[in-house]
């Protein structure tokens, strides 16, 4: 019998990356909080919302197999959330101007017997920005919901000289250890 596949977010990004492994799946959107506690290291804070929306999801349709994640943007082991407004937008985006910053994206599969969860980091350097630059880039409206205030799958990323790692994680769902994940549970 084929099990059914749920993914758990909202992200159109994720939803359109998930659907290039070829499986069919149903989406429901999740509400869980999302603020790191002090004793949590960037890491073991994206690894809990994705573990976190696994299992409000699983709650959901408890006999599914189901995807959470979750991606942040980390300069000097600062989380950078998405932007309140054009101000918080420009302090972030001149922090990763002209340097590397880490982009964390964890994945959790899970079913009512267990969970697993993959944390993939990728590293992504930046061109220098100009205020300008920025202050365009943010009326495009792209970085409003990002984290980070960027999207390296839009006009975001003409900022990005390099990355190593995994673009897609950088997008929202690393492909490849997705796959794995989904290969132990389907």
């Amino acid at each position: 019998m084929m099990k059914k596949l749920v993914l758990a977010s909202g992200s159109p990004r994720r939803k359109e990356l998930l659907s290039q492994l070829g499986h069919s799946f149903t989406v429901v959107r999740t509400d869980v909080e999302e603020s790191q506690s002090s004793d949590e290291s960037p890491k073991q804070y994206v690894a809990r919302l994705s573990k976190d929306k696994a299992l409000a999801g699983l709650a959901l349709a408890s006999e599914a197999v189901v995807i959470g994640s979750d991606t942040i943007v980390v300069c000097d082991n600062t989380v950078l959330e998405k932007p309140d407004d054009l101000e918080h937008a420009k302090q972030m985006l001149m922090s990763l101007s002209d340097r590397c910053h880490q982009v964390m994206t964890a994945v959790t599969v899970a079913n009512k017997e267990r969970q697993e969860t993959v944390v993939v980091t990728t590293d992504v350097w930046f061109k220098p920005l100009s205020e300008n630059e920025i202050e365009q880039y943010w009326h495009t409206g792209e970085p409003c919901d990002k984290a980070g205030s960027y999207g390296i799958q839009g006009i975001g990323g003409r900022f990005v000289t390099r990355i190593e790692g995994s673009y897609h994680a950088v997008v929202g769902l690393p492909l490849f250890e997705t796959d794995q994940l989904l290969h132990k549970f389907l």
